[in-house]
C-alpha cells in the first residue's frame, strides 16, 4: 500500500503528522477525524492517536475536515453528491471515506449533508491467499457450497470474501475459474473508482457497483448468467426473496453477515428463514486475532464442524 497515496487524501497538517509517524500502512485500517477531538488511528488491532511534537494529542480542526473533503473529492463535492447521501465516498485505491454531519432532508429522503463533523477513512486491504485455508471446504471439483461468512465487525469478513471471489473467478488448485457476479452495494468489495475496480476480484467477475443487494442479485440473474453470486452483509428482509431466486436458478451464493456465532445469527428474522430452509451448506466463522480473517470454525449446513 502506497503511503504517499494515503497521505495525499488529507490536509497539510494531518499529512505531515502521518509522514512523521512512519506508519506501516499494511497494519493501518482506519484514520478518523472528529472536529475538536484527537486524530485517531485503528492500527494493528488496537487504537491510538497521533501527537504533536510536544507530545500533546493533535486536535482535528474544521479546516482539517474542509481540506480533507476537498482532496478526496478532487475539489468537486458536487460530483459526489449521490455518494454523500449514502454517507461515504469511494476514492482511488478502493478506500472508503465515511462522513457524518447535519443531514439535509427533502421530505423523508436524504438530499445531502452539510457541516461535516467527522471523516473516517477506511483503508482497503487485499490479502491474496487469505482464503487458502477455507477454499477446500467451499469448492470440490464442480461443486461449490452456498456459503455464509460470519464475523464481528473489523474481523476481516470482507477481506476474506474478496479472496474467495478472486479464487473462484480465476480458478485455483487446478480447478477452472467460474463466472462470478458481485453486488457491491457499498463500493467496498471491488472499491470501484469512476467505474474501475481498485481491488482484484478475478478475471471472470462482473460487478454491479453501488446497487442495492436485492435488486442487484435479480439484475445479475437476468443479464449476466453467473455461476456464483457474491454479496457483502446480508441482513435486510428484502434480501430474502433475492436469495431464494439465486438458489432456485441454480446459482451458488457466497455472502457475509455480522455475527459472533451461528446461534446469534439464527435469532435474526432473515436468517431464521434461511437456516430453516437449509439454504447454506457451509458457515465460516471468523474471530479476532493478530491479523484479519482468523478462522474460528467451518461448519456444514447442519452446524456441525467440518
Amino acid at each position: 500500500m502506497e503511503a504517499e497515496q494515503i497521505q495525499s487524501l488529507f490536509g497539510e497538517n494531518i499529512r505531515r503528522l502521518l509522514a512523521m509517524a512512519e506508519l506501516d500502512y499494511e497494519k493501518l485500517y482506519e484514520i478518523r477525524l472528529r472536529a475538536g477531538r484527537p486524530l485517531f488511528l485503528m492500527y494493528d488491532g488496537g487504537e491510538c492517536f497521533l501527537k504533536k511534537k510536544g507530545r500533546e494529542p493533535y486536535l482535528v480542526t474544521r479546516e482539517d475536515l474542509k481540506e480533507t473533503l476537498e482532496y478526496v473529492s478532487g475539489y468537486s463535492l458536487y460530483a459526489y453528491e449521490d455518494e454523500i447521501r449514502q454517507g461515504f465516498l469511494s476514492v482511488q485505491g478502493g478506500h472508503r471515506v465515511g462522513v457524518t454531519g447535519k443531514v439535509i432532508l427533502d421530505g423523508n429522503r436524504i438530499r445531502g449533508m452539510k457541516y461535516i463533523s467527522c471523516i473516517n477513512v477506511r483503508l482497503a486491504h487485499q490479502i491474496p491467499g487469505c482464503a487458502d485455508q477455507v477454499m477446500p471446504y467451499l469448492r470440490t471439483g464442480d461443486w461449490v457450497a452456498h456459503t455464509l461468512i460470519l464475523s464481528p465487525p473489523r474481523c476481516g469478513k470482507t477481506t476474506l470474501l474478496r479472496d474467495v471471489i478472486r479464487q473462484l473467478s480465476n480458478g485455483s488448485n487446478g480447478l477452472d475459474g467460474l463466472t462470478v457476479g458481485v453486488v457491491d452495494e457499498r463500493s467496498e468489495l471491488a472499491g470501484c473508482y469512476q467505474g474501475i475496480p481498485q481491488n482484484d476480484l478475478g478475471m471472470r467477475t462482473d460487478i454491479l457497483d453501488g446497487c442495492p443487494k436485492a435488486e442487484g442479485m435479480q439484475m445479475l440473474l437476468r443479464s449476466m448468467s453467473p455461476a456464483v453470486v457474491a454479496v457483502d452483509e446480508l441482513g435486510g428482509e428484502e434480501d430474502y426473496r433475492a436469495v431464494e431466486s439465486v438458489i432456485h436458478c441454480g446459482c451458488k451464493l457466497i455472502a457475509t453477515a455480522h455475527g459472533n456465532s451461528l446461534e446469534e445469527v439464527s435469532r435474526q428474522p432473515l436468517f431464521q428463514k434461511l437456516l430453516n430452509a437449509k439454504v447454506f451448506e457451509r458457515f465460516v466463522l471468523l474471530g479476532r486475532g493478530d491479523h484479519p480473517g482468523v478462522v474460528r470454525g467451518i461448519f456444514d449446513g447442519e452446524g456441525r464442524p467440518c
